[in-house]
């Protein structure tokens, strides 16, 4: 597993650990992308598919494939940062700029660290749970299915989504019993009003109401998040969630 490594937050200038991904290379070789500390992280207001995934060379047989982004939330503001990585280099022998050889795009492998990325202050989960296997994220309803995996690795029975069609206002995606979650796929922080949704349908149903985003949260939300208690976690690329709050904290330590 790679060390962790300290990156400051543009925002608020907090300094974030950061454990970079190993990723399984088609010759089984560990692929872990060079990030460029000498850069400045810059902050995720938007995601494009281009900008998504970033070319890393195995450094066992030289094949090129494309990994998620490193990206990381900070635990004081809440803004997800990208962290800049350094481009390939050239082989040896290689094309000219001019006429470069073809690169298939190969589908990027499932992630398999360790265990979840955890800023410094941050409880680590228990010993006896198992590292926590992640589902890299291409689509909203990879978004979700990840969540649902960490529910059931914090020890959440039967997660499962709502029946029926999805309510955009129901503010609930996920369900277990004594359980409430949102998964926000989209590119824009979760502001108070989504956060204050979730909190409802947990106080309606008696449960624990859980938020993921991939944005991170707006100030307001992270506030009342914490006057409520509801544990805010923010996701990567990776399918790696990380927590962004006291209460998040609390959960990765005591699970169910």
């Amino acid at each position: 597993m790679a060390e962790a490594v300290p990156v400051r937050c543009p925002a608020c200038l907090r300094e974030n650990g950061y454990t970079v991904p190993v990723f399984p290379c088609a010759c089984g070789s560990p692929v872990v992308p060079p990030l460029d500390l000498a850069a400045e992280p810059l902050p995720l207001t938007r995601r494009t598919w281009s900008e998504t995934w970033v070319a890393v060379r195995c450094g066992a047989c030289g094949r090129e494939g494309e990994w998620p982004h490193p990206e990381v939330g900070c635990a004081s503001c809440g803004t997800v940062v990208r962290i800049p990585v350094h481009p390939v280099a050239p082989e040896p022998g290689a094309a000219s700029p001019g006429h470069p050889p073809p690169r298939p795009r190969p589908a990027p492998a499932h992630p398999a660290p360790d265990a979840p990325g955890a800023s410094p202050g941050h409880a680590s989960p228990p010993a006896r749970r198992p590292a926590f296997r992640p589902l890299t994220i291409r689509t909203a309803r990879d978004a979700v299915t990840t969540a649902a995996l960490y529910l059931r690795w914090l020890g959440f029975q039967d997660v499962r989504r709502p029946d029926g069609r999805p309510v955009p206002s129901a503010a609930v995606d996920l369900l277990a019993p004594g359980l409430v979650a949102q998964v926000d796929p989209t590119t824009a922080p979760a502001g108070l009003r989504a956060v204050e949704c979730v909190w409802l349908n947990g106080l309606t149903s008696c449960a624990t109401s859980v938020y993921f985003a991939l944005a991170g949260y707006t100030d307001e939300a992270r506030i009342r998040a914490d006057d409520l208690g509801i544990p805010l976690f923010v996701m990567d690329l990776t399918g790696m969630p990380q927590p962004v709050n006291d209460p998040a904290d609390e959960l990765l330590v005591t699970g169910a």
